[in-house]
């Protein structure tokens, strides 16, 4: 049969169960938008800039059981887009960048949009493909969306040049995909090991991440029986309940709120599920673990990479951890864990007491804000926050309590994640709360983006944490420099800019504000109007985990420099 590579493309996307791709068609692409329009089971969403459509197709790889997958043009559109491939490569994410490429049927130089794509994508994809040959188009999907999604997830690369997309070839059939995909075996020797050491454990201690999100029940399991703490990475929040009273929060080191890095400090064994001990999730490395380290990952070179490992075990969470629960359960009687979820509970109160007594002088306090949020929010609602001073807020002071309701730049740590990614989420689960939780800066770097939402009817919610500055960086700057450098936001009229955009405006101005504006919020999202909230918010304060990491960064220099940053942080202090 006669097919363009494009619609052979789109029927192996539409087989893999993609639901939307994200994307600016232009001359190298038209002929696959052509396609997509055409498809019963997909729907091609524009975006304002590629950027924000890498975003989207990662959060859409996150909430759903379909893969996100961009559509966009080559060089401009390739590079545009590189900051959201890069977020989903180093965070694990599967994700297929589908992109048009030159033609190969001419022999003439200087095409349009002429670069190395392949060499462009090779850092940031786990694999890169090019389609040259029409029987190719439908397995190489097929081969990208395997590589994607098995292993470690991250994304793919498709180059589709232009020629075949509008021109026709030859192909056999148009087979289906094997959607069996292969993982590794849980060797019963190892379990058994874990068991033994966790077992033997005086004060053994979990800490979980993205990978351990389907898991949550038998992390409880295992938690309950051995009368542990619990502690979770960035991107881990909500994989073990924070509403669970084992669960001790975000981190477990100096960075770590009191009830974590307290209930952490004479950890003698530790299971890790789905952690590569990276620099974010451990306060740039201040968290360490036990020399007993127990370390579940589905991707072998991240097991002892950070911290030498006795025991490691290279398997999907999915069958390792249901498997070392129903071993441990069998092992011994359930411990007493009275007396760590007393401490826990102790602590967590001590720490939201200190932040609720702060004085915020007439601006939002985030405790407030966040207990009001979390009050009327339903349990699954899926919170999206961005990279900035309000990414570790949310970390301390909003508990989430299921898996992968939490969502997060992370690695890469890429300001402007949240607004994009908003959208697509709400757009995939029209029927769930989502709610953005975005800096000024990160808001101003995609927040155009809110066009799309308004001319698609998406409910999206977005409250912008406004303090006029970079407030994450201009805090690492304050405390060892007292002063800050180019941090400070020109000015916005954000009613102005929700009136532009067709957003509905809220203003939450002060306390008194706070449970009111999110109610007109929700209100206004199940009406699907997207919804710019602007909270006037109190930074004074600052998160453990900046105090914390700049400590730990602080305690890395030798006695010379140590004396010269803490001299010129003094001398600036008291003389200016």
């Amino acid at each position: 049969m006669k097919k363009t590579a494009a619609a052979l493309v789109r029927h192996a996307l539409e087989q893999i169960g993609t639901r939307y791709t994200f994307g600016i068609p232009g001359v190298h692409n038209i002929e696959l938008y052509d396609e997509l329009l055409g498809s019963e089971s997909i729907t091609p969403v524009l975006v304002t800039h590629e950027g924000c459509g890498a975003f989207m197709a990662d959060a859409i790889s996150r909430a759903t059981d379909s893969i996100g997958v961009l559509a966009i043009v080559p060089a401009a559109g390739i590079t545009h887009a590189m900051s959201g491939i890069g977020e989903a490569y180093l965070d694990g994410i599967p994700m297929l960048v589908v992109s048009g490429g030159i033609r190969t049927d001419m022999d003439m130089s200087f095409q349009l949009h002429d670069v190395d794509q392949q060499a462009l994508m090779r850092p940031l994809t786990k694999a890169q493909f090019r389609i040259d040959r029409y029987e190719d188009a439908i397995p190489m999907v097929y081969k990208a969306y395997e590589t994607a999604v098995t292993g470690e997830p991250g994304p793919v690369f498709i180059e589709v040049p232009a020629n075949l997309q509008l021109l026709t070839g030859e192909v056999e059939s148009m087979p289906a995909p094997d959607l069996a995909l292969p993982r590794p075996a849980v060797e019963q020797e190892q379990i058994d090991a874990a068991v033994a050491m966790l077992m033997a454990a005086e004060k053994p201690g979990l800490f979980v991440g993205w990978g351990a999100r389907d898991v949550t029940g038998d992390l409880v399991r295992i938690a309950e029986h051995l009368g542990a703490p619990v502690a979770t990475t960035l991107q881990g929040l909500g994989v073990f309940p924070a509403d669970h009273p084992l669960h001790a929060g975000f981190t477990f080191g100096p960075s770590a709120a009191p009830a974590s890095r307290n209930a952490f400090a004479d950890c003698d064994v530790m299971l890790a599920v789905g952690t590569r001990f990276a620099e974010i999730c451990t306060g740039s490395y201040g968290a360490v673990p036990p020399d007993k380290l127990i370390h579940i990952d589905i991707n072998a070179d991240t097991i002892g990479k950070n911290h030498e490992t006795p025991i490691g075990i290279c398997a999907d969470a999915r069958d390792a951890v249901p498997a070392l629960a129903d071993a441990i359960a069998a092992a011994g009687d359930e411990r007493d864990s009275s007396s760590v979820t007393a401490a826990i509970a102790k602590n967590k109160a001590a720490y939201r007491k200190a932040w609720l007594d702060h004085d915020s002088k007439g601006r939002v306090n985030p405790c407030r804000f966040f207990d009001a949020l979390r009050n009327q929010l339903d349990d699954d609602a899926i919170v999206i926050s961005d990279d900035g001073n309000h990414t570790f807020l949310t970390a301390e002071l909003m508990p989430i309590y299921k898996g992968g309701m939490f969502l997060s730049p992370t690695d890469f740590n890429c300001m402007g994640y949240c607004v994009p990614a908003t959208i697509a989420v709400k757009m995939a689960l029209p029927e769930r709360q989502v709610v953005g939780i975005v800096g000024d800066g990160a808001f101003l770097m995609t927040g155009l983006e809110a066009v799309n939402a308004a001319a698609n009817d998406v409910g999206a919610i977005w409250c912008v944490f406004n303090d006029g500055e970079l407030a994450q960086i201009a805090q690492a700057q304050e405390i060892p420099y007292q002063r800050t450098a180019c941090t400070d936001l020109g000015a916005l009229n954000y009613e102005a800019f929700a009136a532009a955009t067709g957003t509905e405006y809220v203003e939450i101005r002060s306390d008194d504000d706070v449970g009111d504006g999110i109610a007109r919020a929700l209100q206004a999202s199940a009406a699907n109007r997207p919804v710019l909230v602007n909270v006037l918010i109190d930074y004074s304060k600052k998160t453990q985990f900046t105090v914390g990491t700049v400590q730990t960064n602080l305690k890395r220099f030798d006695t010379r420099n140590k004396v010269r940053i803490v001299g010129r942080a003094l001398k600036r202090k008291f003389f200016g």
